[in-house]
């Protein structure tokens, strides 16, 4: 009897294809993240270009079924064409949001998740200069900010611990004097430690 299971073990070994992957996702497991990107459209170094790009970190902790909670902090910055300059908009948010895995593949390497975040923080104006090179006042006010983002994130393991990331999020933010909406796309890495 030994010997039949035996065999028929190997013979199942050598009869399926594919290969032994480590346990991904599973509820409690936690990872940090890195991202960077693009904020409103390309951002090129003209004058006369109004986007901006974006970096930030966070923890995510995995729930049941590939959810998970995404708690982070994030700097955004955006530009608005004055005459020959540009002036500088700078966010910094705080976010904690709960993503929602609405596809994956069966061997667990490729997920796309849809997420909703709260977001509070501070935008500043130029640095909080007031007055701008040629005499002339800035109105927009230093200010608190808060509101929300949606996300869509395709995330895909590069190895058991290393995730290569794409993102797209669309973020509303109230009590800012420079707009409410701004779309951003990029990339990061997460990496599981635990």
């Amino acid at each position: 009897m030994k010997r039949i299971t035996i065999i028929l073990t190997l013979a199942l070994c050598f009869a399926l294809p594919g290969g032994a992957y480590a346990q991904r996702c599973l509820p409690g497991m936690r990872s940090i993240q890195v991202t960077g990107g693009m904020a409103d459209g390309i951002y090129s170094s003209a004058t006369q270009n109004e986007t901006g790009y974006y970096f930030g970190a966070s923890m995510a902790t995995y729930a049941k079924n590939c959810n998970k909670w995404v708690f982070g902090a994030e700097y955004l910055e955006r530009y608005y064409p004055y005459k020959d300059s540009r002036i500088p908009v700078a966010q910094f948010t705080g976010e904690g949001g709960y993503f929602l895995n609405i596809l994956a593949d069966g061997s667990k390497t490729f997920f796309l998740s849809l997420g909703g975040s709260a977001l509070a923080g501070y935008e500043t104006s130029n640095w909080g200069e007031k007055t701008l090179y040629d005499g002339s006042a800035l109105r927009n006010k230093d200010a608190f900010i808060y509101g929300g983002a949606i996300t869509l994130e395709i995330e895909t393991y590069l190895t058991d611990r290393v995730i290569l990331l794409i993102t797209g999020r669309e973020r509303v933010l109230w009590g800012n004097s420079t707009g409410r909406f701004h779309t951003q796309f990029g990339v990061g890495l997460r990496f599981m430690v635990d």
